[in-house]
């Protein structure tokens, strides 16, 4: 129903969730969903949480889809109710739904198009847009039994739009079920919580992880397939993110210098801060400081723990071992969050991206001596 966003085209290489049919990993989540309703009592808010990128909004669509089809493809071998939420592909409202042209479901997200077509579109999700899906909730369904809103995800509402939301939450209309993705649950406001039935998902497991990761890039080597479902914890999302912005090259030479310390080669050092610096666009930066925050959290799991991790990269998990003796676990915890700390200020003071990665190292060398 709603045009589609900035985020939906940003890049075809990843499907859009009202796109794909990969659904691993889920199978509870998708047995709850089939049993509410197969019992007639269908709530009409789902809050789904869960890490980014393992397959929420693709779950919740899923679901939406399911809905508007009047509940699938009907019972199982012996005539009860249906035994998964997949339309299949050819499926008349899975087509629709796909091209973003069935008129009885409303997508929510950030960067839709203003009303006011000369204002630019917004990383938050709009008050005047959460009045569009009101509305559109309200209104007999055209082509089906049902209304969906999908809100994906709910905690990038700004506060009006929040407000707007909850007054839906708190007077539903009949026919109409509203499907909430969080990433944080604890940035939306407690009534709109209380208001939805939970669903929390797991990040994947390994076996689901690979089998994606086969799926979405065939090319790719083995072991960077192996390194990204490390580096991504069970979010295929993150992976394919990881991917796009050549992670895993960017974490072997983020290793490669870290398995130097003490000692620092000061002309790869200013070659990968060049790196990380360059340009208007901050993703480089940005990833290199969640992939060093990622290694300072590695290595200090591993002193806690007086075990040796397992390699992302070759080399890396005996290297950090050996780091990781060199200090004490409230030096390491220290660092890590000046670390972090000082990433996230350089991006809201400007900082000199360069001289925040050089300071960041000569840190980690005075820990490592």
């Amino acid at each position: 129903m709603a045009a589609r966003s900035k985020t939906e085209t940003a890049d075809a290489s990843v499907p859009h969730p009202r796109t794909t049919r990969d659904l691993l990993g889920h199978a509870e989540g998708e047995h709850v969903l089939l049993r509410a309703w197969s019992s007639g009592r269908l709530p009409h808010a789902w809050l789904i949480t869960g890490a980014r990128g393992i397959g929420k909004a693709t779950l919740a669509y899923r679901f939406g889809k399911f809905v508007l089809a009047g509940g699938g493809q009907g019972g199982g071998l012996f005539g009860g109710g249906p035994e998964s939420l997949d339309l299949g592909a050819e499926h008349p409202v899975a087509r629709q739904v796909a091209a973003g042209s069935h008129p009885d479901i409303f997508s929510l997200e950030p960067f839709m198009p203003r009303e006011q077509r000369s204002l630019k579109p917004s990383a938050d999700i709009l008050v005047e847009h959460v009045r569009q899906a009101v509305h559109f909730c309200f209104m007999t369904p055209s082509s089906s039994d049902w209304r969906v809103i999908v809100v994906d995800a709910a905690e990038e509402m700004n506060p009006n739009a929040a407000n707007a939301l909850l007054k839906v939450l708190e007077e539903p209309p009949s026919q109409a079920v509203l499907l909430l993705v969080s990433h944080a649950p604890a940035r939306l406001l407690p009534t709109i919580r209380s208001r939805c039935a939970q669903l929390s998902l797991s990040t994947l497991d390994a076996d689901s992880m690979a089998t994606l990761l086969d799926r979405h890039l065939p090319d790719v080597g083995e072991d960077d397939r192996a390194a990204l479902a490390q580096l991504a914890e069970g979010s295929i999302g993150r992976a394919l993110d990881l991917h796009k912005a050549g992670g895993v090259a960017l974490y072997r030479e983020l290793v490669d210098l870290l398995t130097g310390l003490p000692q620092l080669e000061t002309s790869r050092l200013h070659a990968f801060a060049d790196k990380l610096a360059q340009g208007q666009d901050p993703t480089a930066f940005r990833l290199g400081g969640d992939l060093l925050a990622w290694w300072l959290g590695r290595l200090i799991r591993a002193k806690a723990r007086g075990e040796t991790p397992a390699d992302v990269v070759a080399g890396e998990g005996a290297a950090t071992a050996r780091l990781a003796a060199r200090g004490d676990l409230e030096q390491w915890l220290s660092l890590w969050e000046k670390i972090a700390g000082l990433f996230r200020r350089a991006e809201r003071a400007n900082l000199d991206r360069k001289q925040v990665v050089l300071t960041a190292f000569l840190d980690l060398q005075s820990t490592a001596s």
